[in-house]
């Protein structure tokens, strides 16, 4: 039984999702040092250069060798800057079953760029990988990343009380953890092929990176690279997912 995912690269008509390289780091040290990622997300803060380092030429690929997962760099193809990240994480290759989280540069907000990448995974999961369910697990406060989960076409299940820890900023400038419930999110083969897509978006093309830069040249999204991924295994875009 296949046990890990394929070195991949996904574009879509805007995006390319490849794997974190060397020439990530700055970009993504700058991105997680935001204070909504801080805030959602368990990453350290200060997030260092140390940390994007670690997460981009060695962590976030370990996520995928290891079979826990894939971590995607989301880049814009015209641009080719850091968007933000996909990762599937917690996957259970026998009930083909994974978990979503992703993070969003601040500057890229409000585009639509988390739902076009997380719905292109997901489709790529569902129609590449033979998966069955892809779960997303949203803070009860997080509007912005429940948004996502529906506008991809997500169901909800229900709450877990009192299953996460998010940070909140002190008068003094600092953070402080405080306990929150998770909404579950749910997405099905079955889902998508009932709306199967956003407005406006055409799908997603994927192509094997085999350890090269990325399969189609410059298509839609990032540099050429590959897969890159929120730093610390959880990519929840400036939403801990």
């Amino acid at each position: 039984m296949t046990t890990t995912f394929p070195d991949v690269t996904i574009s879509t008509e805007r995006l390319v999702l490849r794997p974190f390289e060397e020439e990530d780091v700055t970009a993504l040290a700058e991105m997680m040092n935001d204070e909504n990622i801080t805030a959602w997300t368990s990453a350290p803060y200060p997030y260092t250069q140390a940390d994007a380092h670690a997460w981009a030429t060695r962590d976030s690929h370990a996520e995928r060798t290891e079979g826990r997962g894939i971590v995607l760099a989301v880049t814009e193809f015209l641009t080719q800057r850091l968007v933000g990240i996909v990762h599937l994480r917690n996957t259970n290759w026998r009930t083909r079953a994974t978990e979503v989280g992703y993070v969003t540069a601040p500057w890229a907000r409000g585009e639509g760029y988390a739902s076009e990448s997380v719905l292109a995974v997901a489709q790529w999961l569902f129609r590449e990988q033979g998966f069955e369910r892809l779960e997303l697990r949203t803070a009860a406060d997080n509007t912005a990343s429940q948004q996502v989960a529906q506008k991809i076409g997500c169901i909800s299940e229900g709450v877990l009380r009192n299953a996460w820890t998010v940070r909140t900023q002190t008068a003094d400038g600092g953070w402080t953890d405080t306990r929150t419930d998770l909404i579950v999110w749910s997405l099905l083969p079955e889902d998508l092929d009932e709306g199967d897509g956003l407005d406006g978006y055409d799908g997603y093309e994927s192509h094997d990176t085999y350890g090269g830069r990325g399969g189609h040249g410059a298509h839609p999204g990032h540099p050429v690279p590959g897969q890159r991924s929120d730093a610390n295994g959880h990519p929840v875009g400036a939403d801990r997912k």
